[in-house]
């Protein structure tokens, strides 16, 4: 019985690691892509323009993350019907997600100069931070469509439990951005233009790759697409259900994280770039620790879909402990090389002591963040997305901005951090105490 138990722990924890792995080296790239553009655009002669990438990247955030549910909710729905092994369904949802995705992608091209008035309006910055936000707005936001849909097929390639696929398109897209953008400032002396060009060309043609490889290996799927289901009421409403939730989930984090950049930049442009700097921190952070919440999600709805009760609960507990054992590390490199770190990105004098200033946020951050992150991966798993949407509602209208208002006043600069720091306690805290009905009760009692 002992070495049972001990043959299914090694057994799905390499199952976990598996799919882990890849999505931590690809999800590392995306946060080191943004750090590349800013330690470029930081060493320019002018802090301006470090102060116009992250308030274009605000943008795109807001836009790009709130249809982070084709992503998230497509690994959820794929993996329960890979579970099922109901092939029909899994091409299906790929159909169904691609068709909204590039529907949605279509509309933000057209609406593209409402949004740009819109943003701009909201965000206060200086005439030259939002003169060139703008030149990098123009060019970027014809990537919509291509991003979108590889939103869609990186999440139905995690429900198919391969996370090897996600990992090379992405890392392909990120390194081919990052030398397009050296190129374009370095060899081209442009600016931020340079690296939405480099943005540009490189979704595209990172998409052209992420459809070679779904026709490579999943082309013979095809034959099982059921035209008369792709309007099937119950699956659609089921899909736009889960999403829906997802959405709200993802608004209220883009709220949080705009509202972050716009109030830095009502500070001025140093405090602005400074808090670019130290966001880069917390997204690399967060883009490796979410590596085990990408596991968590497949494998949850995996045994969702296949009634595993018991390899859901491992699956929850084994994810949890390997996700907050990353984030600790994370906090121990941040504690001892931030220095280093800071000076990597930006040789602005005024933008390091300002970040000194604050930083101790940042090397918490990994830590204190770790256990809403993960999850944020298992509640997806289990397309429970009801509480997801509680719980960030409640954590930003309840918490954050009022942490935000009463600390600014208290503590100046500091009060945005303490509002971002306990923004992210207060999600893990509830989430938590929702898991036991929701995963461990609920999610089980649907498996029977």
């Amino acid at each position: 019985m002992i070495s049972d138990t001990h043959g299914c722990y090694i057994t799905l924890n390499k199952r976990i690691l598996k799919l882990a792995i890849p999505n931590i080296i690809s999800n590392i790239s995306v946060p080191l892509l943004g750090a590349v553009d800013t330690a470029l655009v930081g060493h320019l002669d002018e802090v301006y323009y470090l102060g116009a990438l992250a308030v274009g990247g605000m943008i795109f955030n807001f836009l790009f993350w709130g249809f982070g549910f084709l992503r998230m909710g497509t690994t959820g729905l794929t993996a329960q019907s890979y579970g099922a092994r109901d092939r029909t369904e899994m091409i299906m949802i790929f159909a169904r997600v691609q068709a909204v995705a590039i529907s949605l992608g279509a509309a933000i091209l057209i609406l593209q100069k409402p949004i740009a008035d819109l943003s701009f309006w909201i965000i206060e910055s200086s005439m030259e931070v939002e003169q060139f936000a703008l030149v990098y707005y123009d060019i970027r936001v014809y990537t919509a469509p291509a991003v979108l849909a590889l939103y869609g097929i990186n999440g139905w390639f995690l429900g198919m439990q391969n996370a090897k696929y996600p990992m090379i398109v992405t890392i392909f897209l990120n390194l081919l951005n990052i030398g397009l953008n050296i190129l374009f400032i370095y060899g081209f002396g442009m600016h931020v233009d340079g690296v939405a060009w480099g943005t540009l060309i490189a979704t595209y043609l990172g998409l052209l790759l992420a459809i070679i490889l779904f026709l490579k290996r999943y082309g013979r799927y095809l034959k099982h697409y059921v035209k008369e289901r792709f309007l099937d009421f119950n699956e659609i409403r089921k899909f736009f259900t889960v999403n829906r939730d997802i959405f709200i989930r993802t608004l209220c984090l883009i709220f949080t994280f705009s509202f972050f950049t716009a109030k830095s930049a009502a500070q001025g442009d140093v405090i602005l770039a400074a808090n670019t700097v130290l966001l880069q921190l917390w997204m690399i952070a967060s883009y490796g620790i979410d590596g085990f919440a990408y596991a968590a999600e497949s494998l949850v709805g995996r045994y969702t879909g296949g009634k595993n009760r018991e390899n859901l609960k491992k699956t929850v507990y084994y994810t949890m402990g390997w996700g907050i054992f990353l984030s600790a590390i994370g906090s121990i490199i941040y504690g001892i090389f931030h220095i280093q770190i800071l000076n990597i990105f930006t040789n602005q004098a005024e933008v390091i002591d300002l970040a000194l200033m604050v930083v101790w946020w940042t090397i918490a951050a990994p830590l204190v963040s770790s256990i809403c992150y993960m999850w944020d991966g298992i509640f997806i798993g289990a397309t429970a997305t009801v509480p997801m949407r509680n719980t960030m509602i409640i954590s930003t209208c309840l918490f954050f901005l009022p942490a935000f208002y009463i600390g600014t006043e208290l503590i100046g600069v500091h009060g945005l951090w303490l509002a971002m720091v306990l923004f992210m306690i207060v999600r893990g805290v509830i989430l938590t105490l929702y898991a036991p009905k929701y995963i461990l009760r609920e999610a089980g009692d649907r498996l029977n």
